[in-house]
């Protein structure tokens, strides 16, 4: 599965693409974001690219979930968001 990694200044537009493209290839991506800002922007693009599909007849689901993840060698706990169709 692709995995997506949104920062707080990531663009949502930008990730909505890069998500509605995901799903039209594999039907499933994950999106992940630690802190608000990111999980605030993931959240964002995950309804735009909603608004991509709908016109396609194509549905998200979206499933919350913890992971975690290392960043510079540090263990943290990111929020993943796993995207497919409904």
């Amino acid at each position: 599965m692709d995995i997506l990694k949104v920062s707080s200044k990531s663009n949502p537009v930008s990730v909505a693409g890069a998500i509605a493209g995901i799903i039209r290839e594999k039907q499933i991506v994950e999106v992940q974001g630690i802190g608000a800002g990111a999980v605030n922007q993931a959240l964002k693009s995950i309804a735009v690219a909603r608004g991509y599909l709908a016109p396609a007849g194509v549905d998200l689901v979206c499933v919350p979930a913890f992971s975690s993840v290392e960043v510079d060698g540090e263990s943290k706990t990111a929020m993943k968001l796993i995207v497919e169709v409904r």
